[in-house]
């Protein structure tokens, strides 16, 4: 069993974080927060073409966090490679003990940087889970034998202020049917919108992260929520972002995100936490030092 599967079962406040792979082979980078973190989360990230833009595989990253004595969990969308592909890195990750996996759909090549790429999706996420849990059965997806049974902990995605709620809700139940472990949250930012969801998930048996995005602006806070589905950052937050002295936007966007983290945990919203500082992974502990951690 994993340690961050360890982490889940436990009951303590999990937190994990997320990190991108460099748009390269240039390493120094994404190894410094690997170090800089590893012993302050319960585990880390690996984003896998994220927004369908080409960099550094998942995969290579997570092996780089197992080396370095990390907790990686490996992400994987559905966008880039069929199911013969899909169960092949599993296998691969498997024996080199990576066996904490976030399964994704993928964003559509259009947001990205090769817009001639043509997309895959073979599988969705959903069967993705459920071609993990078949091969800890032994088989393949054809039906034929597997030389030994596997074992992952194997997650997904919900997004919890999505409008309309009803087909993300749909969704999120079939991950679960399909054998979800932990679900992932989009950005969470309007904590009454996301005690809805949770009074609605709560019933079912399932871990959960719950997202947190650091804002280092509001003008970034503008664009996500002209042009990222499912994030909303409610007028007050921009307003707030707004009003900080010229210099300290992202104190205050690790103040934001501190006081998001330490509501969820005092009021026993969900699980823990994921927390998304998209370029500013540095920031990571001030953001837990900031929620009291």
């Amino acid at each position: 069993m994993s340690n961050f599967k360890k982490a889940l079962n436990s009951g303590d406040f999990v937190v994990t974080c997320e990190l991108a792979p460099p748009k390269g082979v240039r390493l120094e980078q994404v190894t410094h927060h690997i170090d800089m973190l590893k012993d302050r989360v319960h585990a880390m990230n690996l984003t896998d073409h994220q927004s369908s833009v080409m960099r550094y595989p998942s995969l290579g990253a997570a092996l780089l966090v197992k080396e370095r004595g990390g907790e990686p969990i490996l992400q994987m969308t559905c966008r880039d490679r069929n199911r013969l592909a899909l169960q092949a890195d599993l296998l691969f990750a498997h024996s080199r003990g990576i066996t904490n996996v976030l399964c994704l759909t993928g964003d559509s090549v259009m947001l990205g940087d090769h817009k001639q790429a043509k997309g895959v999706f073979d599988l969705d996420s959903s069967q993705l889970v459920h071609a993990i849990r078949t091969l800890e059965k032994g088989k393949d997806l054809g039906g034929n034998d597997l030389d030994s049974p596997l074992s992952f902990c194997a997650g997904a995605i919900v997004t919890p202020e999505a409008q309309p709620l009803p087909p993300q809700l749909i969704k999120f139940e079939k991950k679960i049917e399909a054998g979800a472990e932990f679900i992932q949250t989009q950005a969470v930012f309007d904590m009454e919108k996301f005690k809805d969801f949770m009074d609605y998930a709560r019933p079912f048996k399932v871990k959960i992260l719950a997202g947190i995005i650091l804002l280092t602006s509001a003008a970034m806070a503008r664009f996500m929520n002209k042009n990222i589905a499912g994030v909303n950052v409610p007028q007050n937050l921009i307003d707030e972002m707004a009003a900080a002295p010229k210099g300290q936007a992202l104190e205050t966007g690790i103040a934001i995100a501190g006081r998001m983290i330490r509501a969820i945990r005092d009021e026993k919203l969900c699980d823990g936490v994921h927390i998304m500082a998209i370029g500013k992974e540095e920031t990571v502990p001030d953001i837990m030092v900031a929620a009291g951690m």
